[in-house]
């Protein structure tokens, strides 16, 4: 029976060749694969077998791909077919606790860390802003408005659980603790950066602090993070992944690959989405038709939630029950955090070319993330304006001091555009090192050499 099959597929594939598909191999293969009583083949005989009967009310649909009902009446279903998924939060913009349940009762060191982190960061975004409009430093991306996203599911991680950032989460390492020096290190690109000033400014990365460096393409960092919660599961390692993204992010078909290998493999990730209203000059009407990014979840069949990202503490609390029900029962979550992006998109926009000033200062004086906890601590007794007085200066000192010390340091040695990457230097790159080393010797004169390290 195999040599009579291979003789016919031999012969359907030369029929193929001559009439072309729909001619030669339809016909030929069609009649091999029809032969009765060949092993390993379909074959059917309706005359010969007991169908069992089945009313139209008792048929119930068969096919793997989805669980379902059949309906008799021709229907499409609307992508508005609920009025929208509803928004979680604790506090309410003038920091008042609205559920007194779902407070989460942070003690007053912690809360204070939330805010003293917050403040730090945006107080070195407007020093390094102001530093490379003035030429300082090459580029920059402030994280105003952002800030309460990036510290509230910081606080509610453990502090080994793995980062994979976008660009614009700062305020994570922050809360890790990540020197101001290393921060300012990393933009100056100066011998003290850990990236030794390969990278573009923002870029950041600390191994120490479970944090994979920043990579500028948009949402790579989605299906590396499922790869990685998959390895994690697989060693047992009671551990979370955390992937943040913006929405124009995941228009990107990594986002779509990542959420469903996450969900077919069954990997403790939480999907962090910050939809702060724009994707650098695309606003979410012109993004994406449905309801945001967390009614994608269901259909991959990821839990999902949408959270106030001003209130810190709504984020704080979605994210520890995500990460504590992500490593129990190894399955992704996705938060959608509902922000606004107050700064412009980076040193290379003009953010007024496509919105109102307006617009803006209603977001930044009405419904800051800061502001909104500055109120919850005032009215705790936590905090007074005599400290707030003490503590801005106080951290602008300290953002000064790191930010002259990375000034005043050289760049790194040049050889270095060359290592990290091959065990052994293959021959065209160390012929591409050479051809440096005898520019720069005999044209050395022309370039700054003498604030690089040598």
């Amino acid at each position: 029976i195999a040599k009579w099959l291979s003789v016919k597929m031999a012969g359907a594939i030369a029929a193929a060749r001559v009439w072309g598909p729909s001619r030669g191999l339809g016909q030929a293969a069609l009649l091999a694969l029809r032969r009765p009583g060949t092993r390993g083949l379909a074959t059917s005989y309706p005359h010969r077998q007991q169908q069992q009967q089945f009313s139209s009310l008792d048929d119930k649909p068969q096919f793997p791909g989805a669980s379902a009902e059949f309906i008799d009446k021709l229907e499409f279903i609307q992508p508005n077919v609920i009025s929208g998924i509803p928004i979680y939060r604790v506090m309410d913009r003038q920091g008042q606790i609205i559920n007194s349940s779902e407070d989460p009762h942070l003690p007053q060191e912690k809360v204070l860390k939330l805010y003293k982190s917050m403040t730090l960061l945006n107080t070195m975004d407007r020093i390094l802003y102001e530093s490379q409009r003035q030429g300082r430093i090459s580029f920059y991306m402030t994280n105003y408005g952002e800030e309460g996203t990036h510290v509230g599911s910081a606080a509610a991680l453990d502090n080994t659980d793995l980062v994979f950032g976008q660009y614009r989460e700062a305020g994570v390492l922050m809360y890790r603790d990540y020197p101001l020096e290393l921060f300012m290190a990393q933009c100056y690109g100066n011998v003290n950066d850990q990236g030794k000033g390969r990278q573009m400014p923002v870029h950041y990365g600390c191994k120490e602090r479970h944090f994979v460096t920043i990579s500028s393409p948009l949402a790579t960092q989605i299906p590396q993070a499922v790869g990685a919660a998959y390895a994690a599961k697989r060693a047992n390692a009671n551990r979370v992944v955390i992937c943040y993204f913006g929405e124009g992010a995941a228009s990107e078909g990594d986002a779509h690959a990542g959420f469903n290998f996450a969900a077919t493999l069954e990997c403790p990730i939480i999907f962090f989405c910050r939809n702060n209203g724009y994707a650098i000059s695309t606003p979410t009407s012109e993004q994406y038709r449905g309801d945001g990014i967390a009614a994608r979840g269901p259909g991959y069949g990821i839990m999902s939630i949408r959270v106030d990202g001003n209130d810190v503490f709504a984020v704080y609390n979605a994210t520890k029950e995500a990460r504590r029900r992500a490593v129990a029962e190894n399955q992704p979550f996705l938060i959608e955090a509902m922000t606004y992006r107050i700064g412009h998109h980076s040193t290379s926009d003009d953010s007024s070319a496509y919105r109102s000033v307006d617009e803006v200062n209603y977001w930044d004086k009405q419904d800051h993330p800061i502001s909104r906890l500055r109120h919850y601590l005032l009215s705790r007794g936590w905090w007074d304006d005599e400290q707030e007085k003490a503590w801005r200066k106080q951290s602008r000192k300290k953002v000064m001091e790191a930010f002259e010390q990375a000034e005043r340091k050289l760049k790194p040695n040049p050889n270095l555009l060359f290592s990290d990457v091959y065990q052994e230097m293959p021959a065209q790159l160390r012929k591409q090192q050479e051809s440096l080393a005898r520019h720069l010797q005999t044209y050395g004169e022309h370039y700054p050499l003498d604030h690089f390290e040598k």
